[in-house]
């Protein structure tokens, strides 16, 4: 019984939702809730955002309990990129590029 649920366009880097997504793989959910709730990382707000709407998922239309799922996974992908361009000096044109990045995160029955 696999809840498969995605977040896409979320405005912070892959690289700095790695870190944080990597912190709850293979965590029962119980645990992986309270640990993003204590995380200082801007990334942990979403994800736990994700979380609870998983949850929601599994109890309202699977019809499973809380205490039974785990993450089993967290895929985080790149989303599209934002390039914006600021003017230097002699003319040159810096370039900034603001990266998002798409989140799937799959539970399942223990």
């Amino acid at each position: 019984m696999v809840i498969r649920v995605f977040l896409r366009k979320l405005n912070i880097s892959p690289r700095k939702v790695r870190m944080v997504a990597n912190m709850i793989k293979n965590m029962d959910v119980v645990n992986a809730e309270k640990q993003l709730l204590f995380s200082p990382k801007r990334a942990a707000k979403s994800l736990l955002k994700l979380l609870k709407h998983a949850i929601d998922v599994a109890e309202k239309q699977k019809e499973l309990k809380k205490e039974e799922l785990f993450v089993k996974n967290v895929i985080v992908t790149e989303g599209p990129k934002l390039k914006r361009y600021i003017p230097m000096s002699r003319g040159h044109v810096g370039r900034i590029i603001k990266r998002s990045s798409h989140v799937e995160l799959i539970l399942d029955k223990k």
